[in-house]
C-alpha cells in the first residue's frame, strides 16, 4: 500500500492580491481519490509595540470574517519582496504613526515563520517586539488602546484580546521576557 498523498491534477485555481483558492483531486494514502479545497494567503506579521510602562494598540478595525470590531497589535500581510524588519517598519508607521527613529530597538520574536496550517488554510507568522524611546509623541490619532504592565491589566488585556495570532505572538514576548509585568 502507498503510504504517500499525490497531487492528481488541479481542478481551479483562483487568484486575488490576497488570497489564491486551490481546488485539487488528490489521492490519499490508501488510494482514494478526494477533492480537495485549499487556501493560500500571505504571510502575517504582528508588532508587540510597548511606550513607557504600557502596551499600545491602533485604532480598532472592522473585521469581515468575524463581523466585529476587534482588539488587535500593529500588524499585516508580509510583502515578500520586503525584508521582515521593512515590514515591521512600515506596518507601525502606518497603524501606530511610529518611525524607525522613534524606537529603541525592534527584536524579531521567531526567526522562522510559524505555521497556521489547517486543512484549509496555509501561511506563516512572524512576531516582532517593538520598544518606544520613552521622549517619543506618540500622536493620539492613531492609538485605539493602551494597557498598562501590570498583573490586572494583563488578564484584562487577554480577556480582551480575541486573535488568536496576537495572543500567541503577546504569550512568546512575555516567555521570552520582553514584555514584563510590575
Amino acid at each position: 500500500m502507498n503510504n504517500q498523498w499525490q497531487v492528481i491534477n488541479k481542478i481551479v485555481e483562483i487568484k486575488s492580491p490576497w488570497v489564491t483558492l486551490i481546488g485539487e483531486k488528490i489521492k490519499d494514502n490508501q488510494g482514494k481519490i478526494l477533492d480537495y479545497w485549499r487556501v493560500e494567503k500571505l504571510d502575517s506579521l504582528i508588532i508587540i509595540t510597548q511606550y513607557k510602562n504600557q502596551l499600545i494598540f491602533p485604532k480598532l478595525n472592522y473585521r469581515v470574517g468575524i463581523s466585529k470590531v476587534s482588539l488587535d497589535f500593529a500588524g499585516g500581510r508580509v510583502d515578500s519582496h520586503k525584508s521582515l524588519e521593512n515590514n515591521a517598519l512600515f506596518i507601525l508607521k502606518k497603524e501606530l504613526n511610529i518611525e524607525e527613529k522613534d524606537l529603541q530597538y525592534l527584536i524579531l520574536l521567531n526567526h522562522q515563520g510559524w505555521e497556521i496550517n489547517s486543512a484549509f488554510n496555509n501561511q506563516k507568522l512572524w512576531g516582532f517586539y517593538a520598544q518606544i524611546k520613552n521622549e517619543t509623541n506618540l500622536n493620539d490619532n492613531f492609538i485605539g488602546a493602551s494597557y498598562s504592565l501590570t498583573k490586572d491589566n494583563l488578564k484584562c488585556l487577554l480577556k480582551d484580546l480575541t486573535c488568536l495570532q496576537c495572543r500567541g505572538i503577546l504569550l512568546e514576548s512575555i516567555c521570552q521576557e520582553f514584555v514584563a509585568t510590575s
